[in-house]
């Protein structure tokens, strides 16, 4: 017979910002939120890493993380607001936004479990995009028509990004589809021809209609 032998590997995954994650940051003394670390292992000033492993696992109300495996870990990062971010109401009354994780490593600092999970985050963040732009749910039984959804869901996720990568600057480079649609996208603005000329008209009060200009205006000097 072939022994078989499990193989163990290490895992971090995204994890929700629920009640128990949240009970448990409001639990948090200050002092052990440490800094974050930057791209070059340098500390950073504006992110913070905490464990709250302990918190949900000897809660008064007994382990909150009964259903997890023994060694499963739970950090949260945190960071000031920024604009364009799409923020839960706990977020927006402590004035940080949330991250949690959860890991399978016994070891090692929390800010270096952190920062190796933030490299596989960018994968989380576009599968994000496509829920939020259509994959989230199909709208038929027919696979001839959920195919031709699935193309266009992709098809919105690759424009958005471009639009982002080309056409947008500050917090509206890195905004969600949800900010952008309604910032943008959803604007009730006209494009009409005078003298041999395209004009965009936006409404004088609405207060990204300088961005929309802007991007019109890139999108007319690439074409």
């Amino acid at each position: 017979m072939h022994r078989v032998e499990a193989i163990h590997r290490d895992i971090s995954v995204g994890f929700d910002l629920d009640a128990r994650v949240r009970n448990a940051i409001t639990l948090l003394p200050d002092e052990v939120w440490v800094p974050a670390l930057d791209a070059t292992g340098a500390a950073r000033d504006d992110a913070a890493i905490a464990e709250v492993t302990g918190l949900l696992r000897e809660s008064y109300s007994g382990d909150k993380l009964g259903t997890w495996a023994a060694g499963m870990r739970i950090l949260v990062r945190r960071e000031p607001v920024q604009e364009g971010k799409q923020l839960s109401l706990f977020e927006q009354s402590n004035g940080h936004r949330y991250q949690p994780l959860a890991t399978n490593t016994a070891g090692g600092r929390i800010q270096k479990l952190e920062a190796r999970h933030r490299v596989h985050a960018r994968v989380e963040g576009f599968i994000r995009c496509a829920k939020d732009t259509g994959l989230a749910r199909w709208p038929s039984s027919s696979f001839a028509i959920n195919s031709a959804w699935v193309l266009a869901a992709a098809i919105a996720c690759d424009l958005l990004c471009w639009t982002r990568l080309l056409l947008l600057d500050g917090p509206l480079a890195v905004a969600e589809p949800q900010t952008l649609r309604y910032r943008l996208l959803h604007t009730g603005a006209r494009i009409i021809k005078r003298s041999r000329k395209q004009i965009l008209r936006i409404p004088e009060t609405w207060p990204w209609a300088r961005e929309l200009a802007t991007a019109f205006n890139r999108v007319r000097a690439i074409s």
